[in-house]
C-alpha cells in the first residue's frame, strides 16, 4: 500500500501589500529546483522557480542569467485561439514583463559568476485588481533568497499611480482607467535598483514623491521576504570565481592604456573599431604565450579598459565621440522615399538609422490577441526588425 506523501517543508507566509492581502507558500511543489515558492496576491496566483547549474559555463564573459515570465491563458479562463488550442509563445507584454524583473535582479548577483541561471515565473490564476507582473517580480526575489544561490538581494517592486491627483500603490483596474501615472518601482532595503514609467505630463515634485512612496511600501516588503529568508533560506554556495586576473589587467593598462584612449576618441564607430584591431592583436601577442588558456580574459581585460577610460571621461565631461553631456548627434529626417507604399520616413542621428514604413488597413485586418488582458484585439501594430 503506498504512503500518503507528507509535505514537512511547507510553510506559509502572510502580510498585506498596498492594503490587500498576500500569501506566500512554499515546500510544496517544485522540490527539485534551487529555490520555488507560489506567491498569493488577492486572488492572483503566480509560481516563481529558480535553478542554478553545478559549474560555471565556459568560454561566457558575462553572466547566462535567463528570466521567463509565462502567461497561461487558463489562468484567465480562457481557451487558446490557436488552430491546436495550446498555450503558444510568449506574448510581447510577456517579453517585457521579463525585463522588467530581470533589471533588478541581475546586477545583485555575483559579477565574477558563470553558473547558468534560470528563472521561471507562471501565471496561474489571474485577479485583475492584483497585477501579476508585480507578483511575479515579489515571487522571483522570495525563490532566489531561500535558494542556495549567491545574491545580493532581495529586491520588492510596487507599481505606483495618479489617480485624482492622488498617489495610489498598485492601482486597481478601475483606477488604471483613469490613471495618469504607470510607474513601476524596484528596490532594496536602501536604494532603488529600476523604474520604469510612462506618464501624462507629471511635475518633478510628483514623481518624486511617488518614489519615495513607492519605495516605503518595497522596504515593508523586503523586511518581509527577510523574515522568509532567516527561517527557511539556505546556506548560499560557493562558486569558482571568473574574476579577471588583476596583474594581467595592470599590465595591459600599463602597455595600451595611452593607445586605447587615441583609438577612441572618434565619433566614427568604424574608425574606433578599425583602430582598436591592431591594439589588440598587439596585447595578444604580448600576453597569449604568458596565458595560453586566457584569450577570452585578454579580450575582456582590453574591453574593462575601455570602460575605464570612457568613465574616467565621463567625469570630466567629455563623451566618446568629443560631444559634450548635453549635445545631441547631428539629425536628419526625410519622407516619402518609397513609391506605392502609403507612408515612409528615414530618420537619421549620427550612424544610427531608422526606415519606417506605414499601411492604412480596414478594421477586419485587426490583430487578434491571446493575452491575459480584457482587450481582444489590436488596431495599431508597431512592429521593430533590427537587421
Amino acid at each position: 500500500m503506498s504512503e500518503i506523501k507528507s509535505f514537512e517543508k511547507y510553510r506559509k507566509y502572510e502580510t498585506t501589500f498596498a492594503g490587500r492581502p498576500l500569501v506566500v507558500e512554499t515546500g510544496k511543489t517544485c522540490e527539485l529546483s534551487n529555490g520555488s515558492c507560489w506567491v498569493r496576491y488577492g486572488e492572483t496566483v503566480v509560481m516563481a522557480n529558480v535553478t542554478a547549474s553545478v559549474k560555471p559555463r565556459e568560454g561566457v564573459d558575462f553572466f547566462p542569467l535567463s528570466v521567463d515570465y509565462e502567461e497561461k491563458l487558463y489562468s484567465v479562463g480562457r481557451i487558446p485561439g490557436s488552430f491546436t488550442k495550446r498555450e503558444g509563445k510568449p506574448t510581447d507584454k510577456a517579453i517585457l514583463t521579463s525585463r522588467m524583473v530581470d533589471r533588478p535582479i541581475r546586477p545583485l548577483f555575483p559579477k565574477d559568476m558563470r553558473n547558468d541561471v534560470s528563472v521561471v515565473m507562471t501565471v496561474m490564476a489571474v485577479d485583475p485588481d492584483c497585477s501579476p507582473e508585480i507578483a511575479g517580480m515579489l515571487a522571483t526575489s522570495i525563490a532566489i533568497s531561500i535558494s542556495d544561490i549567491p545574491w545580493a538581494g532581495p529586491i520588492a517592486g510596487v507599481s505606483v499611480g495618479l489617480v485624482d491627483g492622488e498617489i495610489v500603490l498598485n492601482p486597481t483596474l478601475e483606477q488604471r482607467g483613469k490613471n495618469h501615472l504607470n510607474l513601476t518601482v524596484a528596490g532594496t532595503m536602501e536604494k532603488i535598483v529600476m523604474i520604469e514609467a510612462g506618464a501624462d505630463e507629471v511635475d518633478d515634485d510628483t514623481m518624486l514623491n511617488a518614489i519615495k512612496q513607492g519605495h516605503a511600501e518595497i522596504k515593508r516588503m523586503v523586511e518581509f521576504i527577510n523574515g522568509i529568508k532567516s527561517e527557511i533560506g539556505k546556506p548560499k554556495f560557493e562558486f569558482e570565481s571568473m574574476e579577471v586576473d588583476h596583474d594581467l589587467f595592470d599590465a595591459i593598462e600599463e602597455m595600451v592604456s595611452e593607445q586605447v584612449k587615441e583609438a577612441l576618441d572618434t565619433d566614427d564607430k568604424n574608425v574606433r573599431e578599425a583602430r582598436l584591431q591592431p591594439i589588440k592583436d598587439a596585447v595578444h601577442e604580448r600576453f597569449d604565450p604568458e596565458y595560453p588558456d586566457g584569450a577570452a580574459m585578454i579580450d575582456e581585460c582590453i574591453y574593462k579598459l575601455q570602460k575605464k577610460i570612457v568613465r574616467n571621461w565621463l567625469y570630466e565631461g567629455k563623451r566618446v565621440d568629443g560631444r559634450s553631456l548635453d549635445q545631441i548627434r547631428p539629425l536628419a529626417a526625410e519622407v516619402s522615399l518609397l513609391p506605392r507604399v502609403h507612408g515612409s520616413g528615414l530618420f537619421t542621428r549620427g550612424q544610427t538609422q531608422v526606415l519606417s514604413v506605414v499601411t492604412l488597413g480596414p478594421v477586419s485586418d485587426s490583430q487578434k490577441l491571446d493575452g491575459l488582458d480584457e482587450e481582444t484585439e489590436k488596431r495599431y501594430i508597431h512592429h521593430y526588425n533590427f537587421p
